[in-house]
């Protein structure tokens, strides 16, 4: 049994079977199979080696001819390794001992010899893993033949594991199969956590390098609530778990019934719960689950999504965005302006020394820098403001000219459409993200100037640490109950208050219940948050009363360590929902 952590960015618990996406993205099964048809296995095992051992000596000769000799006996050492008795008999034991398929047998053999490897003290041994793992994923492409699989083609339940997960690979993810997933890179705020936690499927990133310790249908325990991986779990590891899932299943039952019903503390006081969503799609997730409007609709969807290898165009927007206008009914919908770096806009320019993207040319000042392109998105949106009741929100604004050039450029949309006789809401709010520290400091200005503030913790934890949320190195730092976070978030909260402007918070603190209280008692009444954590968080908004909340901020305010402040929180959450204290 192997136990490893990592980020969770969707919680729940999932345990199943492994599907392991190595470079070539196949799946190795794992299954058992009939006594009589051992002899079959065997045949297709010896088949599959002697058509490997073909290829390689290939590779050899047509490489002694180009570069000679010497790296032909690159080669030359593979075939040594294939067909080598000891290793050799060892699957062909697996086969006609334990049953295995030859799939499976080849892969726990050859990660065996691997794993033994790495443990000795020879750099040169050390150096011959990869040669090893070249001729697992050989033997195993030859072996699968027309039955490698991938993921759009899966037909039973699984737990995807990879090195990383692409946007759009998390989004064609099909929750029938993938019952959650992990990754050995990637962080807590990037779009494939974003997505996993708007499937809600239990999700991990950021484990660092692990999957050469897995085989494909190995047993795997995905804990989304902690962050712990579990590999070939123990007999009683997997009781403890499946425990724990029977009364998670009893209190989700629980939470459905806090659907229907609204986010009113125990003394009266009224919650605003609104959704974050990825897709147009997610704003019917969110009123199914009782959000009262969409606090954050991220647009990068629009450049990300599938293969697009060039920038939507104002039709491509304007449609997005009616859909979600016509499916909240005239509920408040927030539509963030595009939030992406240079490097991955097509059609941009690229910048010539972007050393660190998080500090560079991203969000509100690539649009400034892209006029037409931000004009584009602006005009979509004012259109689409007349099919319900949109919000504009600029992102990543960190000083007040920003934010002027940005209401300029708006004006100017707002003219144009005007001229052209186009409909459009002439009152709709604009807003700004409050996400950068320097925004927080000159606050008080800011507020004179905008229709309403939205906190987004993700980037300003980032910012005011100085830690790179994404850096497994340094996550450690990456604490949301830092006490110069929460301070940042009371000054936000009171200045917005001071101008009589509504602020909400529409980052992960948001989506977190160990933090609702916290964010009530530190003043805010309106929170933004995933799809699948509406119950909870209502469920806890239901549970207190705004004194409690305001005792907990206060005693929080207090303290001079994030480790303190959070075990406030936990001793406090647990004495109201306990359910939702997973450790």
């Amino acid at each position: 049994m192997i136990k490893l952590q990592g980020t969770s960015v969707s919680p729940g618990v999932a345990i199943g079977d492994a599907f392991v996406m190595g470079a070539e993205g196949f799946r190795i099964p794992k299954h058992f199979v009939l006594k009589d048809a051992v002899d079959d296995e065997l045949r297709r095992f010896q088949n599959a080696l002697q058509n490997a051992e073909a290829e390689i000596a290939q590779n050899r000769d047509s490489v002694a001819r180009e570069l000679g000799s010497k790296y032909a006996d690159i080669f030359e050492a593979h075939i040594q390794i294939l067909c080598d008795p000891k290793l050799v008999g060892e699957i062909e034991d697996l086969i006609r001992e334990k049953k295995y398929a030859s799939e499976h047998a080849v892969s726990v053999t050859i990660r065996k010899y691997a794993d033994i490897f790495r443990r000795l003290d020879s750099s040169y041994l050390a150096e011959r893993i990869q040669d090893i793992y070249d001729i697992e994923k050989r033997l195993l492409r030859l072996l699968l033949g027309i039955r490698r699989e991938g993921l759009s083609t899966l037909t039973a339940p699984v737990l995807v594991l990879a090195s990383n997960l692409s946007p759009s690979e998390t989004a064609n993810l099909n929750r029938e199969f993938v019952k959650g997933f992990v990754t050995e890179l990637g962080g807590p705020s990037g779009h494939t956590a974003i997505l996993a936690a708007a499937m809600e499927i239990p999700a991990i990133v950021g484990t660092g390098v692990f999957l050469n310790e897995v085989s494909g249908g190995d047993t795997v325990i995905i804990d989304g609530d902690t962050g712990t991986i579990i590999i070939r779990p123990d007999d009683e590891t997997i009781h403890h778990y499946n425990h724990q899932l029977q009364k998670r299943t009893t209190f989700v039952a629980l939470l459905d019934t806090f659907r229907e019903q609204e986010a009113v503390m125990a003394d009266g006081v009224k919650i605003e719960l609104l959704g974050n969503i990825e897709f147009p799609h997610e704003a019917a997730y969110c009123l199914d689950r009782g959000a009262e409007g969409i606090g954050l609709y991220r647009t990068e969807f629009l450049y990300l999504a599938g293969n697009r290898d060039h920038t939507p165009n104002e039709k491509d927007h304007y449609e997005a965005y009616v859909q979600v206008a016509q499916t909240m009914e005239q509920r408040p919908v927030t539509i963030r302006t595009c939030d992406l770096g240079a490097d991955k806009m097509p059609n941009i320019a690229r910048p010539m020394d972007e050393r660190n993207p998080f500090l560079g040319l991203r969000s509100i000042r690539l649009s400034l820098r892209n006029v037409q392109m931000f004009k584009q998105q602006l005009r979509a949106i004012l259109r689409s403001s007349i099919h319900g009741e949109l919000r504009i929100m600029f992102p990543l604004i960190s000083n007040l000219l920003e934010l002027r050039q940005a209401k300029m450029i708006l004006a100017d949309v707002r003219e144009e459409l005007e001229d052209e006789g186009i409909p459009f809401d002439k009152e709709i709010p604009v807003g700004m993200m409050v996400e950068v520290p320097s925004a927080v400091i000159m606050i008080d200005q800011f507020a004179r100037e905008v229709d309403f503030f939205s906190i987004g913790t993700n980037d300003l934890i980032q910012y005011a640490l100085a830690v790179d949320r994404s850096n497994k190195d340094v996550s450690v730092l990456y604490n949301a109950e830092d006490p110069s976070v929460l301070r940042m978030i009371q000054k936000t909260i009171e200045a917005a208050n001071q101008e009589e402007i509504p602020v909400c918070l529409c980052g992960q603190m948001s989506s977190n219940s160990l933090y609702t209280m916290l964010l009530l008692g530190l003043g805010l009444r309106s929170l933004s948050c995933s799809s699948s954590v509406l119950s909870e968080i209502k469920k806890v908004c239901r549970s207190v009363d705004l004194a409690f909340c305001r005792e907990v901020a206060d005693l929080a305010l207090q303290m001079d360590s994030a480790r303190d402040i959070r075990s406030l929180l936990r001793e406090r959450l647990r004495s109201v929902v306990p359910e939702l204290v997973h450790r």
